[in-house]
């Protein structure tokens, strides 16, 4: 009898799996070598590519960062909703207080949850804050019960980690402001003190503000020089928040959304990895992407709860190169193909804009394979209320579906039709894929980026032309007219 109390926690907690999602910031599909890399090696990622589920059709829901993650929280199109473009680092939240997001559904159901990471959705109720208080709302009043952050993302003020929303080793007699308009303070920028910079940035980009830790940032800043963070630190700092979260609920069903910084810029790796991979900066932050999954594929060992964890990697939009700094990307690129067979980059609207790597492991999840089926990171809110038993508002994520049955590898059948997005928007059914016309421009030479804007609507077969080299529209005008009135259908969708 005195035994149990024990087997009604474990048959619990086996009910209950432990839940990590790490999400890769600018990771493109030809980045991993489970998906073909041959001139960088990612063993850590192709390890847990061979523990469970990798999937070659799976999609952020957009070409950029803040939409994808809000599609994620959600479980609805950003493009639906004004204001979910990429969000300055003094930007309100953007995430409804009142509707269902994901790690609301895991606390619902009776978990403890902690976002480690990069946020990028906005703090507060307003552009101006009070940096030296508890800054809400935020994470912690979208459903997560621990929040270890920065703000925005790593090339953009303020330069500061937060827990639980309050800036970690703040000085009060030394007020941190923010501003993306005008300069503020006194620190030297690198428009004004290039000398200053111990990484160039590229022109046209918007990397010359406020200098800090000898790189020039998007957006200008004072104050907070004690808890503004040295770039080499932060993702070990990340790392062992994470990791102590494990530990400290080892016992208890955790979910945990670990979205990394890497290889967005800038890229300042810690120093045992710089100059290892022989591609640059870039290459060196997809190492140290690849150390840290392997770090917390180790923990998940040690802490012995292996067999009772769900692990999702996957990335928020596709590879950029020459993205704001002179880091080796582009000179150092030797051969390497970030977007592998795919065409395009981050910020296109074609397949290498959202296609992304993806793979899911742990308890009732197929080993080994390798799935084609059309999913979305969108579609990880409805599939876990599945998994979970956990009924979502009618209503609400309206645009995520449950394919837990296609994650878990019972069915190699996943969604009839997607939805993408970049500056435009193109649709997917099957092998077909349309973009719908826009008079954006094609090729934006400061990232090296073709769009996949044009005046013409565009036509791909995907399965016999991968690299959407030929334009099939006028060959097949009525498959042309199907796709054009299903995207029209979920664009008229309220």
């Amino acid at each position: 009898m005195a035994l149990a109390p024990g087997l009604v926690l474990a048959q619990k907690r086996e009910s209950k799996p432990n839940v990590i999602v790490i999400y890769a910031d600018d990771l493109g599909y030809g980045d991993v070598g489970a998906y073909g890399a041959t001139k960088i090696k990612t063993p850590n990622l192709d390890r847990l590519s061979k523990s469970g589920i990798r999937f070659t059709n799976a999609h952020s829901s957009s070409a950029t960062c803040t939409p994808s993650r809000y599609a994620l929280m959600t479980g609805n199109y950003p493009w639906r909703v004004k204001g979910t473009e990429i969000l300055s680092g003094d930007a309100a939240l953007i995430i409804p207080l009142d509707k269902i997001t994901l790690p609301k559904l895991f606390k619902n159901a009776g978990y403890t949850t902690a976002i480690v990471g990069k946020w990028h959705l906005g703090l507060g109720e307003g552009v101006k804050k009070d940096w030296s208080t508890r800054v809400s709302p935020g994470p912690n009043e979208t459903g997560f019960d621990y929040s270890f952050i920065f703000p925005a993302t790593a090339d953009r003020v303020p330069t500061v980690f937060m827990e639980n929303q309050r800036v970690v080793a703040l000085d009060p007699n030394d007020p941190i402001e923010v501003d993306y308009r005008n300069k503020v303070g006194n620190d030297p920028t690198g428009k004004d003190n290039p000398e200053l910079l111990k990484m160039k940035a590229s022109p046209d980009h918007g990397h010359d503000n406020t200098i800090v830790n000898g790189i020039g940032r998007i957006g200008f800043m004072s104050g907070g020089h004690s808890a503004r963070w040295v770039d080499e630190e932060i993702s070990t700092t990340f790392l062992t928040v994470a990791k102590n979260y494990m530990k400290r609920n080892v016992n208890r069903a955790f979910f945990l959304y670990f979205p990394v910084t890497e290889p967005h810029v800038p890229r300042m790796p810690a120093t045992m990895f710089k100059g290892k991979s022989g591609l640059g900066y870039r290459g060196d932050a997809i190492l140290q992407l690849d150390w840290t999954v392997g770090q917390i594929l180790d923990e998940v060992e040690t802490l012995g709860i292996k067999e009772n964890t769900i692990i999702v990697f996957s990335s928020d939009n596709g590879p950029v190169l020459n993205d704001g700094y002179q880091d080796g990307a582009v000179t150092q690129r030797n051969g390497h193909l970030p977007a592998g067979v795919l065409r395009g980059t981050k910020g296109s609207v074609f397949e290498a804009g959202t296609r992304i790597p993806f793979m899911i492991s742990g308890p009732n999840i197929a080993k080994g394979k390798v799935s084609n089926a059309l999913i979305g990171q969108i579609d990880l809110l409805a599939s876990f209320s599945n998994l979970l038993k956990q009924n979502v508002p009618v209503g609400e994520a309206k645009d995520s579906q449950d394919l837990w049955s296609t994650l878990s590898g019972s069915t190699k059948t996943g969604r009839k039709i997607y939805v993408e997005h970049s500056e435009g928007l193109a649709l997917v059914k099957g092998d077909w894929k349309y973009i719908e016309p826009n008079a954006g421009v094609s090729y934006r030479k400061s990232t090296d980026t073709e769009t996949g804007n044009s005046p013409e609507p565009q036509l791909y077969n995907l399965a016999e032309d991968i690299g959407e080299k030929n334009n099939l529209a006028k060959k097949f005008p009525e498959k042309l007219k199907e796709l054009q009135k299903l995207l029209q259908l979920e664009k008229d969708k309220k």
